[in-house]
């Protein structure tokens, strides 16, 4: 029988309630990264968020939106774009789907983060969703919609995802601007000022050092996995063009950011043991405030490792069994991502 078969079979006390010491000390869960999506009648496709978090622990979770979902999709080199929006479709997609996200959170009687008292609410166990965006495609060349979008309540801005956009290069793709465009650094700043995490997942390592130059506020890398030993390029496939080099990791961390580690089972492997464990060398690599869970729950496809919380939170268990302390579990479960959002929001 392995880890996850003994939890589920019940013989394993929950997280919360493994010891009287720790019964009153839980390890909560913060996910930089997960998607959740709706069919054509706006239902969601997986199980209820409220039930989801709850059977891991996660309180600190970012809902990503998918701003280009309609316009990619997926070849044998990895995720491409397949059309071009026609002026004011990403707008009007990302407009449709965060209202669909913001009644089922209603529905579910889940709370979104604005504040940073939300953030400590959610770091004491109440369960909190933060409003992402992967990819700002929306802004188009309109940096007044960051306005906007912080007044519909998002607080977590990715610049680029996977298609060509007006604010700057991304991995997977020929860089066509050096980096950020004007726009984009206009992007950085308007974030600043509102109070908007900046998400550098996916940016070239040019604009990830340019962001750095411009930002007066830690932003952080969501998703993906860092690499001492390639310089990732466009031509690569898919999921390798997506690492962070170990040097832009610790540029982030320089400024107080975070870089998350995600589930993909070519990078990290298929266990939970080995996720554990490749979050450990990230943080004796780069200091275990600067790591998080950035997992992409629902946009790895078949090759998650873990799609769900209550997968993620044998994380934890992994760590207790290794004997990490449990001030270092806290700071990479939630407390780092918490960090971050605290001392962007306004």
């Amino acid at each position: 029988m392995d880890r996850r078969q003994f939890i589920a079979s019940g013989l394993s006390l929950p997280l919360s309630c493994a010891s009287g010491a720790f019964a009153a000390d839980p390890i909560f869960i913060g996910d930089m990264h997960a998607h959740f999506y709706f069919d054509r009648q706006g239902v969601m496709r997986s199980p209820p968020l409220g039930g989801a978090m709850a059977a891991g622990n996660a309180t600190l979770v970012a809902w990503s939106l998918v701003s280009d979902l309609l316009w990619i999709g997926a070849t044998q080199r990895g995720i491409v774009q397949k059309a071009v929006p026609k002026p004011g479709d990403t707008l009007g997609w990302f407009e449709r789907e965060l209202a669909r996200i913001k009644k089922h959170l209603a529905a579910q009687n889940l709370k979104i983060v604005t504040t940073a008292r939300d953030v400590d609410r959610a770091v004491k166990g109440e369960p909190h969703v933060v409003l992402a965006v992967e990819g700002a495609s929306f802004i188009e060349d309109d940096v007044s919609r960051v306005q906007a979008a912080y007044d519909l309540g998002v607080r977590h801005l990715q610049l680029v995802h996977y298609i060509k956009n007006s604010i700057g290069d991304f991995q997977t793709e020929k860089p066509a601007y050096g980096g950020l465009t004007e726009a984009g650094k206009k992007v950085v700043q308007e974030c600043n000022r509102l109070g908007i995490l900046i998400d550098l997942a996916h940016c070239t390592g040019e604009a990830v050092n340019q962001a750095l130059e411009i930002s007066k506020a830690p932003m952080i890398w969501s998703h993906s996995s860092v690499t001492a030993s390639r310089k990732p390029d466009w031509t690569m496939v898919g999921w390798r063009a997506r690492q962070l080099t170990l040097q832009g990791a610790k540029a982030i961390a320089r400024k107080g950011g975070v870089v998350g580690l995600w589930a993909f089972d070519l990078d990290v492997g298929k266990t939970i043991d080995g996720y554990g464990s490749r979050l450990l060398q990230m943080a004796d690599a780069l200091g275990e405030d600067h790591v998080a869970f950035g997992t992409d729950i629902n946009g790895l496809g078949a090759h998650a490792m873990i799609s769900n919380f209550a997968d993620l939170s044998l994380t934890v268990k992994y760590w207790e069994e290794r004997g990490v302390s449990r001030g270092r579990i806290r700071k990479i479960a939630i407390e780092n991502y918490a960090r971050v959002l605290r001392q962007v929001l306004v």
